[in-house]
């Protein structure tokens, strides 16, 4: 060694000696050609990387004891390795406490580099393939999936990061499964059978190759490798799959995988071929360790050999020797350390290093080696071919149609489908109830036990399920809501709450209405049939016979107007007449009676005309609109609702009624704020029809309430008896409810959609219709009263025009006395004078003249 040369003491911890796990002799073959190269290519450096190799014979245990001894007794500058996850979580402390970096280029949990600012994590993060596998199940419109992972810190580490990245793509993760690292190949088959059993057939592996490799094997013997499985594996498995032995291989053919895209180069093919050579050569041993092609993992660590090789460099042109402070020991006890002085510097160099590696760019980002584009593969035969490439800026670039899957099919499969085990169909409840079986009937064949299910809702149901673009076996199974003795046994909640539990119901159809509450532990599919609850009650006919008939064509106000500007018009002519000195008294108040019949006649002051001609407009208008308001009265017979105001339902404690079993009673007691005690159901139409027709008085109820299919079909039933009376309340419609998460809403609400565009919906609707066509009663079949509102503007007119005449005809009265103007300044009240001169003006004509000056001052004095 020349004296000019500077070592850098570099332990590694690898697990070289187990069978199950290749990745630590692969690493070790690859650093071993690193240094080669790397030396070879730089003659001409200073510092110089001396190995002190331990094996960790697969322990976490063994690996903290080999760490110890470099670090107390190598006092080495550096640690590359440990390999696994679990193992690099108990020697960060380690590090960080003798400020020595842990390098590692094969624990890829995301949960590791936060840890300690001493670990170096030079491989990818577990987390930078998330997005490639979410885009893989977005591209292929999965909606749910099922998460596999081994629970160590390598298979934990990916889960929330995983998780959050489908929650956010809208796919429901319908299930996890945990295996333990030392699983047996019972619990697997176990775990395997389990999901065989749901309906998610995507499958997102993220194991170790020993792990993975059983579950397979096991998911072969039981035929989940076959068409309709998706099984897609993270990285670790997916670079591995060449060293997996055959059997393993025939168990794995259709499998998805991701993996890091690496370059391909001259350097690369270079590489490649001389480790390939060696690799064999040293492992020949091993026989189930037979690569055909050189490992992303070997790829790292010939990378993280040059990067640390490159910091090295630049650490030691800064010191001309390397030293330990023994003074400066971390904590005390066994797991005392001494405190490297050159660790931070080599730390510090490396984070800077840039350069590019045989894996890519090898650029680090927060102690962790910057996100580059994966591959996506398809395991075919012993080949794994590349379908596919993701990269963080532009996601998937292929389409991915070339894809051979489980069962060696091209058909695109749809991520889920009903699991028929043991023959097991699946199976739709519907209500069995001894009333409301107008719209579904569900009856029991005494002979062979079988329901024989009929009716609207089971037509639209058939004919949806027949437009999926799948099949889909089914069953009808009976929910009853009544015992044979009839007493309740369930209801609409209880049958939904039943098909989210899966037990005995897959689904459920009928008149379920969505609502919020069955919203919570169901889906539902879009509704088929309308929503809205409406209340109807009883009608009567008007009696056209009563006596007081006559009076109803015009309102009480306008009854009371006319009859007060009767009495001031003809006042107004009598003061008028009285001028003209047309007769006696009892003949004025005769022509006051009948004059307005007869206008004009015999009359000859303008005035008294005007007033007339005015009177008898509005006389002659009211008379028109009053005769045919009232002959419409007597020919039309008129409806009327027994309630006319339901607010007045629950202020005067009137009864009402809903379907038993029904979310109405909830909903007139909670929305509506009906007394629970003044609330009864009903199991039948009949029933709730014989309690209207009783009344709230008689044991009955005033109001119905129900859904719109059931009001339309008791309205059809029961022409012009009952009429809806107050708002319709909106409620979402009728739909098939199915467990939570059920990948066929998505699909049946689709087809329903298709069913009532293209008509066949309303095909079955109308060749189904219950019942004769019948429209609702009108409530204003006959004329309304007329009101005073229709009229002020003529009265404000006839009254204007009457006080007009009359100021005319006073004015005229005064001014027509030659001495009025002289009279009234002799006077010492010109407001007396006025009330003498309208006396006055009050009697007959012949007698009219004013009183003396003296005379009238003498009279207003006495007054």
């Amino acid at each position: 060694k020349s004296s000019n040369k500077i070592d850098f003491n570099v332990g590694v911890i690898l697990d070289l000696a187990s069978p199950e796990s290749p990745v630590g002799r692969i690493g070790m073959s690859c650093l071993s050609i690193a240094r080669s190269d790397f030396y070879s290519l730089h003659p001409d450096y200073k510092s110089r990387l001396v190995f002190h190799i331990r094996d960790s014979n697969n322990s976490v245990v063994d690996a903290a004891a080999a760490a110890l001894d470099l670090l107390q007794e190598v006092k080495v500058d550096a640690i590359i390795g440990p390999q696994q996850s679990t193992q690099v979580d108990f020697l960060m402390d380690l590090g960080e406490r003798a400020r020595v970096p842990i390098i590692s280029f094969s624990a890829t949990s995301p949960s590791l580099v936060p840890q300690s600012p001493f670990f170096v994590q030079t491989a990818q993060s577990d987390a930078t393939q998330v997005q490639a596998i979410v885009s893989i199940v977005e591209a292929f419109k999965w909606a749910q999936v099922v998460i596999m992972y081994e629970e160590t810190e390598f298979g934990n580490g990916i889960i929330p990061s995983l998780s959050n990245s489908l929650q956010d793509a809208h796919v429901r993760v319908s299930y996890r499964s945990v295996f333990p690292k030392s699983a047996t190949d019972d619990f697997i088959g176990k775990e395997l059978y389990k999901m065989m059993a749901m309906q998610t057939r995507v499958f997102l592996v993220h194991t170790s190759q020993s792990l993975g490799k059983r579950v397979f094997l096991k998911a072969r013997e039981l035929g989940m490798m076959s068409e309709g499985y998706v099984w897609i594996v993270t990285s670790g498995l997916t670079d591995l799959f060449n060293l997996v032995d055959s059997e393993v291989v025939e168990a794995m053919q259709g499998v998805i995988g991701v993996r890091p895209l690496i370059p391909k180069s001259k350097e690369f093919e270079s590489f490649a071929s001389r480790w390939l050579r060696k690799f064999l050569l040293a492992n020949e041993n091993h026989t189930m360790i037979k690569p055909t092609e050189v490992s992303v993992f070997g790829l790292w660590a010939y990378d993280t050999f040059w990067a640390l090789a490159m910091a090295a460099e630049r650490v030691g042109n800064n010191i001309t020797h390397v030293t330990k402070n023994g003074a400066d020991v971390a904590h005390a006890g066994p797991f005392a350390v001494e405190v490297s002085e050159t660790g931070p510097k080599i730390l510090e160099a490396l984070l800077k290093i840039k350069f590019p590696g045989l894996a890519g760019e090898f650029s680090l980002v927060n102690g962790q080696l910057e996100q580059t584009s994966y591959e996506i593969v398809n395991v075919v035969g012993r080949n794994e071919r590349q379908v596919g490439t993701w990269a963080p800026s532009s996601g998937i670039s292929k389409n991915l149609k070339s894809i051979i899957w489980p069962g060696d099919s091209t058909k695109e499969p749809k991520g889920w489908e009903i699991p028929v085990i043991n023959g097991k169909k699946l199976r739709i409840g519907v209500p069995k109830k001894p009333g409301f079986n107008e719209f579904l009937k569900v009856e029991i064949d005494p002979k062979t036990n079988t329901p024989n299910v009929t009716g609207y809702y089971k037509e639209v149901f058939d004919a949806v399920m027949k437009s999926l673009p799948y099949y889909v076996p089914y069953d009808y199974v009976p929910y009853p809501f009544f015992n044979s003795n009839g007493s309740k046994t369930g209801n609409y909640d209880n049958l939904v709450h039943e098909v989210s539990l899966q037990e005995n119901y897959d689904g459920a159809l009928g008149d379920i209405t969505i609502t919020a509450t069955r919203s919570t532990y169901a889906d539902f599919t879009l509704p088929y049939a309308e929503g809205g609850v409406a209340s109807i009650v009883p009608v009567k006919y008007e009696d056209v016979n009563d006596i007081f008939t006559f009076l109803e064509p015009l309102t009480i106000e306008l009854w009371l107007t006319m009859a007060v500007f009767y009495i001031s018009t003809a006042l107004a002519i009598w003061i008028l007449a009285n001028r003209t000195n047309v007769g006696s008294p009892a003949q004025h108040a005769g022509m006051v009676c009948y004059f307005p019949f007869f206008p004009g006649e015999g009359i000859e002051a303008n005035l008294l005309c005007l007033i007339l001609v005015t009177w008898a407009f509005v006389a002659s208008l009211l008379n028109s609109i009053y005769t045919a308001s009232l002959s419409s009265r007597i020919t039309v017979a008129r409806l009327r609702p027994m309630v006319t105001d339901v607010s007045q339902l629950t202020k005067n404690g009137h009864f009402v009624g809903c379907q038993e079993g029904s979310f109405l009673f909830d909903f007139l007691k909670t929305t509506l704020k009906f007394d629970e005690a003044k609330i009864k159901t009903f199991k039948s139409a009949e029933a709730c029809e014989e309690a209207l027709s009783l009344g709230s008085k008689n044991g009955g109820v005033s109001a119905y309430y129900d859904v719109m299919p059931h009001i339309k079909l008791l309205l059809s039933r029961n022409c012009g008896k009952y009429m809806i009376v107050g708002p319709i309340h909106r409620t979402d419609g009728f739909a098939f409810a199915f467990s939570k998460g059920s990948p066929l809403v998505a699909d049946i609400s689709r087809a329903i959609i298709q069913r009532i565009e293209d008509g066949t919906i309303l095909e079955i609707e109308q060749r189904m219709t219950i019942g004769k066509e019948c429209s609702e009663p009108e409530t204003n079949s006959s004329p309304t009263s007329v009101t005073l509102r229709s009229f002020l503007v003529l009265f404000a007119i006839t009254g204007c025009v009457t006080l007009t005449c009359l100021l005319v005809s006073l004015l005229r009265h005064l001014h027509t006395k030659r001495s009025f103007p002289q009279r009234i300044s002799d006077f010492n009240s010109k407001v007396g004078f006025f009330v003498i001169s309208l006396r006055e003006y009050f009697k007959p004509n012949e007698t009219s003249s004013l009183p003396r000056t003296a005379d009238m001052q003498a009279e207003m004095d006495t007054m």
